[in-house]
C-alpha cells in the first residue's frame, strides 16, 4: 500500500486539497471554541445578573455592572451632536423650525414649546424642562419615561399610577429610559412591561408570550413608540386605539365612535386628534417590516469587542452607523444610501408642508366664519373634515421615522390629508360667502414661531417664568426625596 508522501509526489494537487481541507477544519473548530467561549460568558453574566440585579431594578449603572458594553454604548444616547438633515439627536426647537406647528396644535401645550427627542438618557431632563410643566398633567406622562415606571406600577397598582398626578409621582420617576424597561433581569429576555400594549394585543385575541424573539425586537420599541390616548376622564387610563386596526383610518373610526377629543382647536374651534409617535404601527406598512426586520436591527445593530458579539445599544438613527445598520444588507456604498434615504424624506416634507399649510388656512378661515355668526349646523362638516385631515397629517409628522419607515403609506396618508383639507375650505368658501365675507381671507404673518405665538395671544415670558419657578422650586425637592429613597436601597 503506497504512503501518503508517494501520493502526493505523483498528484500534487492532493496535497493542495489536504492542506485546504484542514484548513477549514481548523476554521471551523476555532469557531465552535469562540462559540462555547462566547456561551461561557453569556452564562457567567446571566447568573452575575440573576444574583446582583433586582426585579425592577430602576437604576441603569446598576445593570450597566453587569454587562458594562452594553452600558457603555447606552451612555451615548447623551450624546447630541449627531444631526441628520431631518432629525437625529441634536436638539432642535421644532417650532422654530416649522413655525406652522403653532397655529396647528393652537389650544394644546405643544403649542407653547416642543422641541425634537434627543437621546434616551435624556428622557427625565427633557420632560422637566417643556415649557408643558405649566400645565396640569396626569401621571400617565410619566409611562414612557423613566425605568421607575414598572416599579411604581407594581408598588400601587397600574390604575392607582395613571389616577395620580404628573407632579405627585415627580418625586419617584428619576431613572431615565433604560435597561429595565426591555429585559428581565433573571434571564434578559426580551419583556414587556407597559401594560397598555399587551392589553392591546390581548383586545385583538393575541397573546404577547407568542411571539418570536425577532418579532420581540420591534414590540419593546412598540411599548412607547405608538399612538396612544388617556382613556376615562379621571382615570387617564394608557389606551391604545387598536381595536378596529392599525391603519390611520382604523384608528380615526375608534376615535370617532368613542367620541374622543385631545384637545379644542384655539381658532376653528374643532375637536382634535392630537396623534402621539406611530413609529411601530406605521413601520408596519413599510417594505422593511414586510421583509422581516425589527427595529433593533437598525437602531442597535450588533458590534463586537474582543471576540465578543453584542447588541450597540447607542440608540439612534441608522445614518449614524450605515456599514454596521445599513450595508448588512445593501451593497451599495454610503453615499448611494444616505441619498436614498433623503430623497425620500424630501419628498415626504414637501407633501407635509403643502398639507400643513392649507390645514393653518382652514383653521384661521374656520375662525372668521365663527367670527362672522356662522352657526353649529353650518360649521358641523367643517369640523369633521378639519379634524379627518388633521389627524392624518399629524399622524405622519408625529411619526419620527415615517417617511423612511413607510414613504408610500405615508404619501397616501397625507394625501387624504389634503383632500380633506381643501373640501373643507371649499365649503367655508361657500359658508363665507352666505355671510357677505369678502374672499379669501387674509392670513397673518406667520412665518416664525414668535410671531404665530403672538397671534394666537400667548404670553411666552409668562409661560417661561412659570417654568423657572418649577424648575426652582419643584425640581429640587423630587431630587432630594430622591437622593433619600437611594440611600434607603
Amino acid at each position: 500500500m503506497r504512503s501518503i508522501r508517494e501520493v502526493v509526489s505523483e498528484k500534487p494537487w492532493v496535497g493542495w486539497l489536504l492542506f485546504l481541507g484542514t484548513l477549514v477544519i481548523v476554521f471551523f473548530i476555532g469557531l465552535l471554541g469562540a462559540s462555547i467561549v462566547e456561551r461561557r460568558a453569556e452564562t457567567q453574566y446571566l447568573f452575575k445578573a440573576s444574583e446582583e440585579i433586582k426585579p425592577f431594578e430602576p437604576r441603569n449603572e446598576v445593570w450597566g455592572e453587569v454587562f458594562p458594553r452594553q452600558w457603555e454604548t447606552y451612555e451615548h444616547t447623551l450624546d447630541t451632536s449627531f444631526a441628520t438633515k431631518y432629525g437625529g439627536n441634536a436638539t432642535i426647537d421644532m417650532l422654530e423650525r416649522y413655525p406652522n406647528l403653532v397655529i396647528l396644535w393652537a389650544g394644546y401645550a405643544f403649542a407653547k414649546g416642543y422641541n425634537q427627542g434627543r437621546g434616551h438618557l435624556h428622557a427625565i431632563e427633557d420632560v422637566r424642562n417643556t415649557l408643558r410643566t405649566g400645565s396640569p398633567q396626569p401621571a400617565t406622562c410619566w409611562t414612557c419615561k423613566s425605568t421607575d415606571v414598572p416599579r411604581m406600577m407594581n408598588e400601587i397598582g397600574v390604575s392607582d399610577f395613571y389616577k395620580a398626578g404628573w407632579a405627585d409621582m415627580g418625586p419617584q420617576i428619576a431613572n431615565s429610559i433604560g435597561c429595565a424597561d426591555c429585559h428581565d433581569p433573571k434571564t434578559m429576555n426580551l419583556t414587556i412591561f407597559r401594560p397598555a400594549l399587551v392589553e392591546a394585543f390581548n383586545r385583538q385575541g393575541k397573546d404577547i408570550k407568542a411571539f418570536s424573539h425577532q418579532e420581540m425586537r420591534s414590540l419593546v420599541c412598540a411599548q412607547c413608540h405608538v399612538e396612544y390616548y388617556f382613556k376615562g376622564k379621571d382615570e387617564k387610563y394608557l389606551t391604545f386605539p387598536w381595536d378596529d386596526g392599525i391603519s390611520v383610518e382604523s384608528m380615526e373610526e375608534y376615535y370617532d365612535d368613542v367620541e374622543h377629543v385631545d384637545f379644542v382647536h384655539h381658532l376653528s374651534k374643532t375637536p382634535v386628534l392630537k396623534a402621539q409617535h406611530p413609529d411601530w404601527e406605521l413601520s408596519q406598512f413599510g417594505i422593511h417590516a414586510e421583509r422581516g426586520v425589527t427595529c433593533a436591527d437598525c437602531h442597535m445593530p450588533y458590534r463586537s469587542e474582543g471576540g465578543v458579539k453584542f447588541t450597540n445599544h447607542q440608540i439612534v438613527s441608522p445614518l449614524k452607523y450605515i456599514s454596521s445598520a445599513c450595508q448588512v444588507c445593501h451593497r451599495q456604498d454610503e453615499e448611494t444610501l444616505l441619498k436614498n434615504v433623503y430623497d425620500r424624506q424630501d419628498k415626504i416634507r414637501q407633501l407635509t408642508e403643502t398639507a400643513e399649510g392649507i390645514l393653518v388656512k382652514a383653521h384661521i378661515e374656520a375662525k372668521t366664519a365663527w367670527d362672522n355668526g356662522a352657526t353649529e349646523d353650518q360649521m358641523k362638516e367643517v369640523m369633521t373634515l378639519i379634524r379627518h385631515a388633521q389627524w392624518r397629517w399629524d399622524f405622519v409628522a408625529a411619526s419620527h421615522g415615517a417617511s423612511f419607515h413607510a414613504p408610500i403609506e405615508s404619501a397616501r396618508i397625507l394625501g387624504t390629508s389634503i383632500q380633506k383639507s381643501e373640501e373643507a375650505r371649499g365649503k367655508l368658501a361657500a359658508i363665507l360667502t352666505t355671510l357677505s365675507v369678502k374672499l379669501p381671507v387674509q392670513m397673518p404673518d406667520l412665518s416664525t414661531k414668535e410671531k404665530a405665538q403672538n397671534y394666537l395671544g400667548f404670553d411666552m415670558v409668562e409661560f417661561s417664568k412659570q417654568k423657572e419657578k418649577f424648575k426652582e422650586e419643584e425640581v429640587p425637592q423630587w431630587e432630594k426625596q430622591t437622593e433619600e429613597r437611594e440611600k434607603q436601597l
